[in-house]
């Protein structure tokens, strides 16, 4: 059995929970708060980090990686090396180019922050130039985003998506995904029970992380 470590409210951890989920792989949970993590099992305090019998694995590329070895009955990767090289390419665009980007607009979009102009405006430019290359490469004239098949693309896109446009809407004043028909897109992914399953865990574990900062900020 293989258990992994962390919150439902991270879309990182969800990124993995969603690829065990789709390839059938039974996993355990274990609730993992930052600043509650082992170190040994995640040397930067980060979460995911994924406990097996081998050891822990940090860092959800590697993670996603790894469990996509477990099985080959539900594949997440294309079997041709084409294909696989651009499903992996589609998850450089979507976690460090546009979701890594947003981040900077999170604190205040959601943890009662502020962020200052320049911030707001650099961030804005950034993702406009970036979410621009993303849809050169992003399939939605197809079922998924990388294509016919759910990919390991799908699980960084599903859990991404919407924080980048709510984000950029809340503080900048525009979803930057707007043109971008990923509306459609996420509500299609919305009908996979594994979806369900994941949204209905993050919405219940956001309010124990809101209620958990509301407790600090009163002490």
């Amino acid at each position: 059995m293989i258990t992994l470590c962390g919150f439902s409210a991270s879309n990182y951890y969800n990124k993995v929970k969603l690829a065990l989920m789709e390839k059938r792989i039974a996993f355990e949970e274990e609730n993992a708060w930052l600043g509650e993590t082992n170190p040994a099992e995640s040397p930067l305090g980060k979460v995911p980090y994924l406990r097996t019998r081998h050891g822990a694995i940090s860092e959800s590329d590697a993670i996603i990686e790894y469990v996509e070895t477990l099985s080959s009955e539900v594949p997440l990767l294309p079997a041709d090396t084409f294909a696989a090289a651009k499903v992996r390419e589609l998850c450089v665009y979507l976690n460090l180019h546009l979701e890594l980007v947003a981040r900077n607009l999170y604190p205040q979009a959601f943890f009662g922050g502020k962020v200052s102009d320049s911030t707001r405006d650099r961030t804005l430019e950034q993702l406009e130039k970036n979410v621009a290359a993303f849809a050169k490469l992003a399939r939605f004239d197809t079922p998924f985003i990388a294509g016919e098949q759910f990919t390991l693309a799908d699980c960084s896109a599903i859990v991404h998506l919407p924080l980048i446009s709510g984000a950029s809407k809340i503080v900048c004043g525009k979803d930057v995904l707007a043109d971008l028909p990923t509306r459609d897109y996420l509500a299609r992914m919305g009908e996979r029970p594994t979806v369900q399953k994941l949204n209905a865990d993050r919405k219940t574990n956001t309010a124990e992380l809101m209620a958990r900062i509301q407790a600090k900020a009163s002490r």
